[in-house]
């Protein structure tokens, strides 16, 4: 029987959230996810490479995965809102999953700006197994919530991220309140340019 792949739409605060769910490459899901992309600014969308890398790494670990575009992508209507409307976008998305699955413990997971969205939910406390921030970009001053954040938090960086080197990342980590644990890939930018599958397999091995 072929995976459940479905194009929804949620509703949002600001309108319409175009969204991707889908189920885990076999058997029925074991955990909910909900991953988040990059700077809608500059291009990020639910489909970017490394997005969706993240998202086949956690299917393969049997999560259903949801993917959406932020208010203002695509077929997502409002408006760009600085990352403040998109921290309740991506709320909007975890009720639609919590929603869909109630039974099920959740991931949050996040690319770049999207990292920060979900740790700042995560930090929240609305009871994340764990959170996953992929590619932080520590060159954005505003990390004050993540110091007191009670989730399990995982960050995966590329070794020439340079949205967030890694001296940066390393020492801001390393700050941080346990538990949490930083991943760090061998590849040739912010993009895990030339390491997708590793980034895959990564993301596929947390615990």
């Amino acid at each position: 029987m072929p995976r459940r792949i479905e194009s929804i739409s949620i509703p949002g605060p600001a309108g319409r959230l175009e969204a991707l769910l889908e189920e885990p490459e076999e058997g029925s899901p074991v955990e909910a996810a909900l991953v988040c992309h990059p700077h809608p600014q500059y291009g990020g969308t639910m489909h970017n490479k490394v997005v969706y890398r993240i998202a086949r790494g956690l299917r393969k670990q049997g999560a259903v995965v949801l993917r959406f575009n932020y208010r203002g992508v695509n077929l997502s209507e409002g408006e760009y809102d600085h990352g403040v409307g998109e921290v309740d976008d991506a709320r909007a998305a975890l009720s639609y999953l919590r929603e869909a699955y109630p039974d099920l413990p959740f991931t949050l997971a996040g690319f770049s700006f999207g990292s920060r969205i979900i740790l700042k939910i995560a930090c929240g406390g609305v009871g994340a197994r764990r959170a996953i921030a992929v590619g932080f970009p520590t060159r954005q001053r505003d990390t004050a919530f993540l110091y007191r954040c009670p989730v399990r938090r995982y960050f995966i960086q590329s070794t020439n991220d340079e949205f967030g080197p890694l001296a940066e990342i390393q020492s801001l980590v390393a700050g941080l309140p346990e538990p949490k644990q930083l991943i760090t890939i061998p590849a040739g930018d912010h993009f895990f340019a030339g390491s997708l599958e590793a980034l895959e397999a990564a993301v596929a091995g947390l615990p």
